[in-house]
């Protein structure tokens, strides 16, 4: 009755536009490596199923947000569990079109009946897949198996990690970072990159003057960076421990002074024309860099690829730790990108079958297979010891920056967990464009953020609770 309640509830606010935002703005972020995929190298039928319920001859729904490259990479890890397992365990994938198509239509099958047995979620739906009750936590099916979940990177984890509880499985996981034109960089004489937002207003004359760039950093309006930039100044996004002890009630940005230092840098560089507005959303800045016209940009990890296929030799392309607010910061980083989350359809023969191919997925043959097609971590650690993953590195040896941010950030860097996370990216992102566009001061949008996240808080917590 509790889940049914909750399911009526979010369709009410999915109906109005609640939860409009995403991780990503299509869920479909693609890789254009050039030569096609090679089927991974795994054995899906490494380990038992320890349950009295046999997952023989049983069938799964697999729902998932990744098209283009991406698709076809989990199209073959599928079709090679499907051939290699040898209880008979078939999955059917199906792509459900972005994140927040994927998680709109999860709610509207839970009005109804089940329509899945294992989904992929974007990061900002972890509070909320939580509170929905429609889940196995992972964590149970890892203790029942007594699976080693040292098997995966502690700072991935960390981020589907609630009371000890992991609840969902990490799978495509990503950070930001900041990419650089080295051409324009030799030609401003400038060999040390800067770490911070102060840092890079510091070298804009000169990338302009001496470099020839058209821009000194092409930054989309994101939200995630937002979060980002509050995590790089050890600073808590909400309260309740960033949402981690209990449900935010609140967000904590705007008493912490984390939000404020955040909009007076990146205004400082908007107002010296360093930072034009160049739109909202995580690809947003990507353009203008690969064309050469800006110095830097921002973006995630998993944009690697597609960079320098766009890019295609005119200039080269370097990578960096995503900058710190303040010179003095010491935090690091948090993830982005989806998570695998089990359903609880009471069907223990099918969640024997989840769990079979979940382990396949994250296997570090498969996670070097995936992370060589699609740009994403290998959220396993054994994954660096596969010839796939080092031939990769080796072809792609800016992705190491990527690798070495995430072993230098902390499970404190995790980042927050919020019921209302893809309405509050929107409120973000509309506060900072109007901020840029000269209709306020930094402490104005940090209040209008505020006060806008805390009311759709309040109410989501009112009919939650």
């Amino acid at each position: 009755m509790k889940k049914r309640a909750f399911a009526m509830t979010m369709a009410v606010m999915m109906a109005g536009g609640v939860l409009s935002g995403c991780a990503s703005p299509t869920g479909t972020e693609t890789s254009t490596a050039g030569s096609s995929p090679a089927k991974p190298q795994t054995t899906a039928a490494q380990t038992a199923s320890v349950s009295t319920e046999s997952p023989k001859d049983t069938t799964i729904t697999f729902w998932h947000s990744m098209g283009g490259v991406n698709g076809e990479a989990i199209d073959t890890l599928v079709k090679e569990f499907n051939k290699e397992n040898t209880s008979g365990i078939t999955v059917e994938a199906q792509y459900q079109g972005s994140y927040d198509d994927a998680i709109n239509k999860l709610k509207s099958a839970q009005i109804g009946s089940m329509g899945a047995d294992l989904v992929q979620i974007y990061d900002i739906g972890t509070r909320f897949m939580i509170d929905s009750g429609w889940v196995i936590p992972m964590q149970e099916l890892i203790d029942e198996d007594h699976w080693d979940l040292s098997q995966v990177e502690p700072n991935i984890a960390a981020y589907y990690t609630v009371s000890g509880t992991l609840y969902s499985m990490p799978f495509n996981s990503s950070t930001p970072i900041l990419y650089y034109n080295k051409d324009i960089f030799d030609k401003a004489g400038i060999t040390e990159i800067p770490d911070s937002l102060p840092g890079i207003e510091k070298i804009g004359d000169d990338l302009i003057s001496k470099g020839g760039a058209g821009e000194v950093i092409s930054l989309g309006i994101y939200g995630w960076f937002f979060e980002q930039f509050t995590c790089k100044q050890q600073a808590q996004y909400a309260d309740n421990g960033n949402g981690r002890e209990a449900a935010a009630a609140a967000v904590d940005f705007d008493k912490n002074g984390a939000g404020a230092k955040t909009l007076a840098a990146w205004k400082a560089l908007s107002d010296k024309g360093y930072a034009p507005n160049v739109g909202r959303g995580g690809d947003a800045g990507l353009a203008d860099f690969s064309a050469g016209k800006a110095a830097m940009t921002l973006g995630s990890t998993a944009s690697l690829k597609q960079i320098l296929n766009d890019v295609n030799g005119k200039f080269g392309v370097g990578t960096a730790y995503f900058p710190k607010v303040n010179d003095e910061d010491k935090g690091g980083v948090s993830i982005g990108g989806g998570s695998l989350w089990a359903l609880n359809n009471e069907d223990p023969a099918k969640q024997q079958a989840v769990w079979e191919f979940v382990k396949f997925l994250v296997s570090p043959e498969s996670q070097a297979y995936w992370n060589s097609q699609t740009g994403y971590f290998p959220v396993t650690v054994a994954a660096h010891n596969e010839a796939v993953f080092k031939d990769n590195i080796a072809k792609y040896p800016q992705f190491k920056t990527a690798i070495d941010q995430l072993h230098d950030s902390t499970p404190q860097s995790a980042g927050a967990l919020l019921s209302v996370f893809p309405e509050a990216r929107q409120i973000v992102e509309t506060e900072i464009e109007n901020m840029i566009n000269n209709k306020g001061t930094p402490e104005d949008a940090v209040k209008k953020m505020a006060e806008s996240i805390n009311k759709s808080i309040e109410d989501y917590n009112l009919i939650n609770n």
